[in-house]
């Protein structure tokens, strides 16, 4: 997505006042005299649950400010309307208009999906953007979902995330044989390939299965949300980094039909708001991840643990192999793939030299 896609939206917006004035363009349900449109959207989060579950909630409002009422979308969270795994296929079919989520849930769906949530050790979130605005991500990803029947948007970064919460130490390779582990995406393959058992789990099971030894151990988003969901009562080894997930992008997908309903400056509307919500949730994390840390660190029962050198460098292997036999099998993903890897390589000499340099300066 180049520079007009940010500006665009906020030019389109500027026409409000003249749609006020004039309605020779802006007759239709939804704009200045006319009946508000009415949306459902449901999501794969827990109700209310911090960053990811209301990060739709005040994308809702935001659109309902910005539209001065001519957009109302009424949320629903997972398991209130629909399954958190079935996001996508309710907006798709058009049983809702919208739905927030991530891609990497449609695995076995649309697999090409996993590059627009995040792929081990790929981009993280600010690469991620880079990617998606500028680089022909956000692109790649509509012509992706046409078929489907869908427009997305990217709307939400949780920044790099840990590598989870184990109920036994992870010394060694030989310490992910047998290791039942909750972890969505190509993360979940290669965990399979190197001797675990991955399972997927909607959010609101995790502590549940960890805490009873359904699982031996979980992945989930960093500090914010796993301090929230309790996940230090149930297991005492925490990893980092999360290799499995750099920089995961979440989804805001609209129904074509309903998206082609609305008026420009109404798609103008949705398009910035969804941007706003995107730099927000990253904020909040940034911030959430920060405090949350401390206080898990302070937790006598908690172990803050690094990943042995020698289980990255297996996993990292792993996962080259994982990601290559998807492009040699998919053309989308290889087309995808093909745009991400080029972005990747350009980026990382920059990020060594910028980011990562200044902030070992710091350290010093």
């Amino acid at each position: 997505m180049k520079r007009r896609h940010f500006v665009g939206g906020l030019a389109a917006t500027a026409s409000l006042a003249a749609c006020a004035k004039q309605d020779a363009n802006c007759g239709a349900a939804g704009t200045s005299g006319g009946a508000p449109i009415e949306w459902t959207a449901v999501t794969s989060w827990p109700p209310k649950y911090p960053g990811l579950g209301v990060a739709v909630n005040n994308l809702a409002e935001r659109i309902k400010a910005a539209s001065n009422g001519r957009l109302l979308i009424k949320v629903y969270a997972a398991g209130e309307l629909v399954p958190a795994f079935e996001v996508f296929d309710s907006v798709s079919r058009g049983t809702v208009e919208c739905g927030h989520g991530a891609s990497y849930y449609h695995k076995g769906k649309v697999d090409a999906a996993q590059f627009f949530t995040a792929i081990p050790f790929g981009l993280n979130a600010a690469e991620m953007n880079g990617w998606l605005y500028y680089g022909g991500g956000l692109e790649l990803w509509r012509e992706l979902y046409e078929p489907f029947n869908l427009v997305p948007f990217p709307c939400g970064n949780t920044g790099v995330q840990m590598g989870g919460w184990f109920n036994k130490e992870i010394n060694s390779v030989a310490d992910l044989k047998g290791l039942k582990m909750r972890i969505p995406g190509l993360g979940g393959e290669v965990l399979r390939r190197a001797g675990g058992t991955p399972v997927t789990l909607p959010g609101s099971e995790i502590f549940t299965s960890l805490k009873t030894g359904a699982i031996d151990a979980t992945e989930w988003v960093g500090p914010y949300n796993d301090l929230s969901f309790g996940l230090q009562k149930a297991a005492r080894f925490y990893y980092y980094p999360g290799w499995q997930e750099p920089g995961p992008t979440l989804e805001f997908i609209v129904n074509q039909a309903a998206w082609n309903s609305l008026s420009n400056d109404l798609q103008a509307i949705v398009d910035v708001c969804c941007q706003a919500i995107n730099l927000d949730v990253n904020a909040e994390y940034t911030h959430g991840n920060a405090s949350a840390l401390q206080q898990l660190k302070d937790n006598p029962e908690v172990e803050l643990r690094e990943f042995p050198a020698e289980v990255l460098d297996y996993l990292q292997s792993i996962s080259a192999q994982v990601v290559n036999e998807l492009v040699a099998e998919d053309p989308a993903a290889a087309k995808i793939f093909a745009s991400f890897d080029a972005f990747r390589e350009i980026s990382t000499p920059n990020q060594r030299i910028s980011e990562q340099a200044f902030l070992e300066t710091r350290e010093r």
